[in-house]
């Protein structure tokens, strides 16, 4: 791909990514040992970055400023001003992501939800990054898998459930991880995503943003050597990525629950 074309319109841009999305996730599908190279150049695509803006402008926390105090939202010319120098700063290797800025949001149990809100410009790349790596990761989910997932969503699980339960089923299994975004381990993460990832400086770039660090409400900078802040636009993507697809790969489902005949295992 020839990433110095001008920039195109958002519905050019679109259709670009949604193309290249569907060729990485159907090499992921038929090819499930193979590790992708190269994706750097897609990550600076005028394409996925104009995509990638679309929708942190258009993205309820457009209302939220980072560290930097600047909301998407009161950007007005991001595609002639932003875009550009984030690309160049991209493809030169200059761009540092910026700490977050850390709220902490009541949680109905009366505990607080800590939140990280990063900056316009690492939104951005965050979303191109989740553009570039989510075709790739979602190959390798199970039907039966729904959290963090494109077009999914948990009422589709709870679907699914009152259907078994119409077959005679009477019994549901709910699990948790205990503070799952913050204790991920950074090394064990990047890790396995090397497994699929071979562009070093993707990598790299998610690292970066893992060990960006929090601005926490009080004025404290404070370091992330573990974990990742939630309230990114890729915390999901990469809890980092798709944390949830490798923890069920390590569970036995059969040392946590009887599995009747005909329930697919999310091995």
């Amino acid at each position: 791909m020839n990433t110095d074309e001008p920039w195109p319109s958002l519905e050019e841009a679109e259709a670009r990514v949604l193309g290249i999305q569907t060729k990485l996730h159907q090499w992921a599908t038929d090819s499930p040992d193979r590790r992708f190279s190269d994706l750097m150049n897609l990550v600076c695509d005028p394409a996925f970055l104009m995509v990638a803006w679309a929708r942190v402008r258009g993205n309820r926390g457009a209302r939220s400023a980072g560290v930097d105090g600047v909301k998407p939202r009161d950007i007005l010319f991001g595609t002639d001003t932003v875009l550009p120098f984030l690309r160049d700063d991209l493809k030169q290797g200059r761009f540092v992501p910026l700490p977050v800025r850390e709220r902490m949001i009541p949680k109905a149990s009366g505990k607080l939800r800590r939140l990280g809100i990063p900056t316009a410009r690492d939104r951005t790349v965050q979303a191109s990054l989740k553009l570039v790596l989510e075709p790739i990761f979602e190959a390798d989910f199970k039907p039966c898998s729904y959290g963090f997932r494109p077009r999914r969503r948990p009422h589709d699980a709870i679907a699914e459930i009152q259907l078994f339960a119409t077959q005679g089923y009477t019994s549901v299994l709910e699990g948790d991880i205990t503070a799952c975004f913050d204790e991920i381990s950074h090394s064990a993460l990047l890790g396995r995503m090397r497994s699929r990832i071979g562009d070093k400086r993707v990598v790299a770039l998610v690292k970066a943003f893992l060990h960006a660090g929090v601005l926490s409400e009080d004025g404290i900078m404070r370091e992330t050597k573990t974990g990742t802040p939630q309230g990114g636009l890729c915390a999901a993507a990469h809890k980092p990525p798709y944390e949830q697809r490798w923890v069920m790969h390590s569970v036995d489902p059969s040392t946590l629950v009887k599995v009747g005949v005909g329930v697919e295992r999310c091995t």
